[in-house]
C-alpha cells in the first residue's frame, strides 16, 4: 500500500489500544489508516466514509498468526490530504491512506480522523494532522 502516515508525535506514554485484525492473510505497513470491521476489529481503511479507528502503530505481517494489533487512536500524524484544507478543518478519509476536507455531506457519519494543523492548496499534499479518537 501506499501514502501511510508518518508519526511526528507520539501519544501520551505511546499508548496504543488493542484490536483484533481481520485477516491474518492480509498485512498492513506501520502507519495504515485503519476502519472499524467488526467487534474491536479492524483492517485497512480503503474508502470514502469508512468508520474511522486509528492507525496502526506497528506492520502486521500476512500469515504471521499473530491477532491482535497495537492502533494509535492519538497524536500528529503526516497525512495525505486530497482536494486542500486550511488549519483547523476536520479531515476524514478519502481513500486508502487519503484523507479529505470534512463537509456537510459526511456529517450524516460523523466520522472525523483529525484536525488539519497547516493549510494545503495543492490537489494532493502532505499536512500535519492532530488525531484524537479517544
Amino acid at each position: 500500500m501506499a501514502n501511510e502516515v508518518t508519526i511526528r508525535n507520539y501519544p501520551k506514554d505511546y499508548l496504543a489500544t488493542d484490536f483484533t485484525w481481520d485477516n491474518d492473510a492480509v498485512g498492513g505497513e506501520k502507519g495504515t489508516i485503519l476502519k472499524i470491521s467488526g467487534a474491536r476489529t479492524v483492517a485497512a481503511s480503503a474508502a470514502d466514509n469508512d468508520q474511522i479507528a486509528g492507525v496502526l502503530a506497528r506492520e502486521k505481517i500476512a500469515n504471521d498468526g499473530r491477532t491482535q494489533v497495537a492502533v494509535w487512536r492519538s497524536g500528529i500524524f503526516d497525512c495525505v490530504v486530497q482536494g486542500g484544507c486550511v488549519t483547523g478543518d476536520d479531515l476524514t478519509i478519502s481513500g486508502a491512506n487519503i484523507l479529505k476536507k470534512y463537509t456537510t455531506l459526511d456529517d450524516e457519519k460523523g466520522y472525523v480522523f483529525g484536525k488539519a494543523l497547516e493549510t494545503s492548496t495543492d490537489p494532493s499534499s502532505t499536512i500535519q494532522v492532530q488525531v484524537n479518537l479517544d
